[in-house]
């Protein structure tokens, strides 16, 4: 499970990371940067979604910080 999350932090960086060369090297006029940004939405709630559902199938269990 952690090695999911680890990759989907992974990926929703690189989206975020190829938003922002889009932008540098095109200057916003291409559909690229809408593109990357669009998948690292679509990336995060569907990290959002696996966590709620991992914390309710019981995968997962909060801690306290002591």
């Amino acid at each position: 499970m952690k090695l999911l999350v680890l990759i989907l932090i992974i990926a929703i960086l690189a989206a975020l990371g190829s938003a922002m060369l889009a932008l540098i090297r095109h200057r916003g006029a291409s559909d690229r940067v809408v593109r990357a940004l669009t998948l690292r939405v679509a990336l995060s709630i569907g990290l959002f979604l696996l966590l709620m559902l991992a914390y309710w199938l019981g995968w997962i269990q909060p801690h306290g910080l002591h």
